[in-house]
């Protein structure tokens, strides 16, 4: 190598380096302000206890629970949907105009703010289908939000699998669905679990969408069905924030702290679930 080349090639690791700290920076000083500010008010209380005074004493306890239905609800409709349309448009579907005008449409779609789909969410599944402000028409909406991504990256890593392995099982005799269902699943499961860990952050910390679709400013009761409205982390810390005077800044920041936290809690698994598959990859 040459000593131009050694230098360029210097200039440009040192950019990328620096690209890196720019925008890991920022995400730790924020966690830092978040820890600082509201580590006081985690407690026992604060996590397992009903809000009361309007909002400025006692816990989170309902919004928590209310977060876990919406996003369990959200990836139970938008991870298979979302898995059987890539595989669909990676294995089965021909190169038309269709196919590329279907695809360009998800692209496109990923970036549709997420007001729209909560609009979206109401004309369909509040007042058209007649779900009313509940459980399921705010999942139902935060899976169609989570379908772009789900779909996009499935398809990626559907893609990446050897096209030698198809060739080796399809002139074993099996089938293309059993080659797509044991040859090649198996090989992409790790980067559908990144689509889906993608999915689950952003379910989690939505408040747009639920808005229109399941929140509730307060319930003194946990939801017993599908078809009840319920709490969620984001509109809490929304309406606490804004809506609610002379509440302290530690709630706030300790809110806050719960939703990042459930958020990391929920990406940890999926990480360590999508590590275990990874390992089992045979190329």
């Amino acid at each position: 190598m040459s000593r131009r080349a050694h230098i360029s090639q210097k200039i440009a690791f040192s950019l990328l380096f620096l690209s890196t700290v720019f925008v890991v920076i920022p995400v730790v000083a924020i966690l830092v302000f978040i820890v600082k500010n509201g580590v006081g008010a985690i407690s026992w209380e604060f996590l397992t206890s009903y809000p009361r005074a309007g909002m400025k004493q006692g816990g989170i306890f309902p919004a928590i629970v209310g977060t876990f239905y919406l996003v369990f609800g959200a990836i139970a409709v938008s991870l298979p949907i979302g898995v059987l349309a890539a595989i669909y448009l990676n294995e089965y579907a021909k190169d038309t105009l269709l196919t590329r005008t279907i695809k360009l449409a998800i692209v496109n779609l990923a970036g549709v703010p997420s007001v729209v789909y909560g609009l979206f969410g109401l004309g369909l599944f509040v007042v058209f289908l007649k779900f009313g402000t509940s459980i399921v028409a705010g999942s139902l909406t935060l899976a169609i939000m989570g379908l772009p991504v789900i779909i996009t990256t499935s398809k990626e890593a559907l893609s990446s699998v050897p096209k030698q392995f198809r060739e080796v099982s399809l002139s074993l005799g099996a089938t293309r669905w059993q080659t797509v269902r044991h040859v090649v699943l198996p090989n992409a499961i790790s980067g559908i679990l990144t689509g889906a860990i993608l999915s689950i952050a952003r379910a989690a910390g939505e408040a747009a969408p639920i808005l229109f679709t399941v929140a509730a400013f307060y319930l003194p009761k946990l939801p017993r069905s599908v078809f009840d409205q319920a709490m969620a982390l984001p509109y809490h810390l929304y309406i606490i924030s804004t809506q609610i005077p002379n509440i302290s800044k530690q709630t706030q920041y300790g809110t806050a702290l719960v939703l990042v936290g459930l958020v990391f809690i929920l990406n940890l698994v999926a990480i360590v679930i999508r590590s275990r598959f990874r390992k089992k990859k045979k190329w």
